[in-house]
C-alpha cells in the first residue's frame, strides 16, 4: 500500500525545500514531487532527509568490532544502525594486536557490497600514549608492518578507509605513502604542536578525529591541535553528545571555521546503541551511567550516542541551521571520503532516507 507522506521541508541538493510529498510503500521511496494543493496526505512530518552516514561507529547491539572482527560482526554492527536510522556506516577498530587489524582488514574485504558498509576506520594503535583515552597502553605503537600491510590489503580491494593516528607519532614521510596510497589520514588521540600539526596536515592529513577529545586544549599562546584544527581549512569529527564536548564549546568550533561544511558529526557509538548497557572492553566493563559511557573509573569510553540524536542535539542545544545539520550528516563524510552524497529520489530505499518530527525526532515510515 502507498502512503502519501508530506514533508514540511525536505532535503535535496544540500538545501531544504518546502511543499514536497513522498509516495511511499515497503519497498521505500516510489515517488517525490511537489504537493497538489488537492491532496491530503496520510503522513505530515517536519523534515524528509537522507539517512546519514556515520564514519565512526566501535560496536551497536551488543557486538564491538574489536570482539567480532568478522564479515559478520561488521553485518551486525551495520544493520542494528540501519534500523536506527543511519544509512550508512564505518565500523571502527580501535587501538589492538596487529593480527586483529589484519583480520578487520580482511573482513572488510569480505564486506564489499554489504548494503550501508561505508569502509573499515581504524582508530589508532599509533597514538601519543599521553592522549590514547580508553585505548590500551600496552597496544599503542609506532607505525609499524602490520598497520601498513592491512592498509595495502584494503585499498588493493578499493575498500574505503580512514585511519587516526598522532602526527608527531608517525612521520610524516610514512603519513604521506600512506595518504598516497588513498587512505584518509585523520589526526587524532594527539598532542601535537601546531607545527607538528601543520607539518602532518602538508603531508597528507586531511581530517580530525573527534574534536577537543584526547586532545590538550589550546591556549592564548599555543594553539596546539584544537586550534589549529578549527583554523584549518580541514575537516573535523565531533561528538554532539553533551559529554564528550559542551553544547558552548561545539558552537564555538562550529561558527569558527574558516569555510562551511568542514564539520561532520559522529556518534562513536559503543555496542550499547541497540544493545545492552554495558560490555567489556580490554577486559574492563564499561557501561551506561547518566546516559554516558564511562569506565570504573567514571572517564568516557566511547558514546552511547546514535547519529540522529547528534543531529538534533547540534541544532536544538548548539543553534546551528537545520540545513548545516543535515549536511554535516550527509554531505560532508561524504566529501570526506570522496564519495557521492545520498540524495532522495524514486527507489531510495527505507533505510536510506529519514523522517522527522516538530521535534526532529525520528518518525518510522
Amino acid at each position: 500500500m502507498i502512503r502519501l507522506v508530506a514533508a514540511e521541508e525536505t532535503f535535496l541538493n544540500g538545501a531544504l525545500h518546502r511543499g514536497y510529498v513522498a509516495e511511499i510503500d515497503a519497498g521505500g521511496i516510489r515517488r517525490l514531487r511537489p504537493r497538489r494543493s488537492d491532496e491530503t496526505p496520510d503522513l505530515n512530518v517536519r523534515v524528509l532527509m537522507p539517512a546519514g552516514i556515520d564514519l565512526q561507529v566501535n560496536g551497536a547491539g551488543g557486538v564491538m568490532l574489536n570482539s567480532d572482527t568478522s564479515a559478520n560482526g561488521i553485518g551486525h554492527i551495520v544493520a542494528t544502525l540501519r534500523r536506527l536510522g543511519t544509512g550508512w556506516v564505518m565500523p571502527t577498530l580501535i587501538t589492538c594486536e596487529g593480527d586483529r587489524i589484519l583480520r578487520a582488514a580482511e573482513a572488510a574485504v569480505d564486506s564489499l557490497g554489504m548494503e550501508g558498509f561505508y569502509g573499515l576506520h581504524i582508530e589508532g594503535p599509533h597514538l601519543n600514549p599521553a592522549r590514547r583515552g580508553t585505548h590500551r597502553l600496552d597496544y599503542v605503537r609506532p607505525m609499524d608492518a602490520d598497520t601498513l600491510k592491512a592498509l595495502e590489503i584494503l585499498r588493493r580491494a578499493d575498500v574505503p578507509v580512514m585511519l587516526t593516528l598522532a602526527p608527531e607519532v608517525v612521520p610524516a614521510e610514512t603519513i604521506r605513502r600512506i595518504a598516497d596510497m588513498g587512505v584518509i589520514v585523520s589526526a587524532g588521540h594527539t598532542a601535537a604542536t601546531a607545527d607538528e600539526v601543520k607539518a602532518g596536515l602538508a603531508a597528507g592529513i586531511t581530517c580530525f578525529t573527534h574534536l577537543y577529545n584526547a586532545m590538550p586544549p589550546m591556549t592564548s599562546r599555543e594553539p596546539g591541535v584544537v586550534g589549529t584544527a578549527i583554523g584549518s581549512t580541514a575537516h573535523t569529527g565531533m561528538i554532539v553528545d553533551g559529554h564528550h564536548v559542551s553544547w558552548e564549546m561545539a558552537g564555538i568550533a562550529w561558527r569558527a571555521r574558516p569555510l562551511a561544511d568542514r564539520v561532520f558529526l559522529v556518534s562513536d557509538a559503543m555496542s550499547t546503541i541497540g544493545g545492552p548497557d554495558h560490555f567489556e572492553l580490554y577486559g574492563e566493563r564499561i557501561e551506561v551511567r547518566d546516559g554516558a559511557l564511562v569506565n570504573a573509573a567514571g572517564a568516557l569510553a566511547g558514546a552511547h550516542v546514535d547519529l540522529l540524536t547528534c543531529l538534533r542535539n547540534l541544532v536544538v542545544h548548539v543553534g546551528v541551521p537545520l540545513a548545516e545539520a543535515i549536511r554535516a550528516v550527509t554531505i560532508v563524510p561524504a566529501n570526506v571520503m570522496g564519495r557521492t552524497a545520498p540524495t532522495l529520489a524514486a527507489g531510495t530505499a527505507p533505510e536510506e532516507f529519514v523522517m522527522l518530527d516538530a521535534d526532529l525526532r525520528r518518525v518510522m515510515p
